[in-house]
């Protein structure tokens, strides 16, 4: 078994879309993450109505991560709805906006992850790659706190 499949059955372990609430819905996207020293950590979507709490996957498996292990580099990422990403649907598999910022602004090395596209033919992108020119680089550079 590859990093690849390890990491898309213990999110596929979180996939069962349910309404926690009339209100809030969750687990109808999961991810899950490598962390720098290996470990794996997995989120899913939870949304509420009128945008109270709105987190993505990402950012929830990125988030236990940090909680869990004080890490902040992450290695690989998968993240997907009911099958894994296919490079064949535009989008399948790719971190929102909010995600790639909020990824980039937790390690500056996380502009190196590997992010998975396509599961069959395991292609990946690195966040970087999705980021040029990201705004953030100069300060990582010169350790300017604003």
């Amino acid at each position: 078994m590859d990093i690849w499949e390890k990491l898309y059955e213990a999110a596929r372990a979180q996939y069962h879309p349910e309404d926690v609430s009339p209100f809030v819905y969750a687990h109808h996207v999961v991810a899950a993450l490598e962390a720098e020293n290996g470990e794996i950590f997995t989120g899913f979507c939870i949304e509420g109505c009128s945008g109270v709490m709105n987190l993505c996957a990402e950012r929830v498996a990125a988030l236990n991560m940090y909680v869990n292990s004080g890490q902040t580099v992450i290695r690989r990422l998968i993240a997907f709805r009911d099958q894994p990403p296919r490079g064949d649907i535009e989008g399948s598999g790719m971190p929102c906006g909010a995600c790639r910022e909020f990824l980039m602004q937790l390690a500056y090395e996380n502009r190196n992850m590997e992010i998975m596209t396509d599961y069959e033919s395991r292609q990946t992108v690195r966040l970087g790659e999705l980021m040029p020119g990201w705004w953030g680089t100069s300060r990582y550079e010169t350790g300017a706190d604003s």
